[in-house]
């Protein structure tokens, strides 16, 4: 079974997050909220792959490159999403998400499905904003072919 370029890419950047995340527990510094920013250049990096992998390939086409940056992107925020969301509940549920910085994101105490949505719109915006960038950056390459 052959994996798209999408999935593989997108587990990549789940298991980059993920190790990233666990380097930080392990460090002591996961409640450094501002270190938690950081995991947006494991998202460009994988985003990035998969455009050079779909180049190499011959697909050239600027629309077909966002979608699969997209969806890449999309892949590896769910996934991360729901590593985040058995890893909290693993951990001792929302007693362990309460000693997560509350400056982050939410105020209060949140629940470990309003943490894990919140963070899941979070990073789709994120990832459509780290595509947009991308896609913008290799279109001024000239990489890209017009599409009828």
């Amino acid at each position: 079974m052959k994996l798209s370029n999408e999935f593989k890419y997108g587990f990549l950047i789940f298991l980059g997050i993920g190790f990233y995340f666990l380097l930080m527990e392990v460090l002591g510094l996961s409640n450094l909220y501002f270190l938690r920013i950081l995991n947006v250049i494991i998202v460009v990096y994988g985003l990035n792959l998969v455009i050079k992998t779909n180049l190499k390939k011959g697909k050239t086409g600027y629309l077909q490159n966002f979608i699969s940056t997209v969806l890449t992107g999309f892949i590896g925020v769910a996934l991360s999403i729901i590593g985040l969301f058995l890893y909290l509940n693993f951990r001792g549920g929302t007693v362990y998400l309460n000693k997560l910085s509350e400056a982050f994101l939410f105020g209060g105490n949140p629940s470990i499905p309003e943490y894990s949505f919140g963070l899941f719109i979070e990073g789709i915006a994120s990832v459509l904003m780290v595509a947009f960038i991308n896609i913008l950056y290799w279109k001024t390459k000239n990489v890209f072919k017009e599409e009828m």
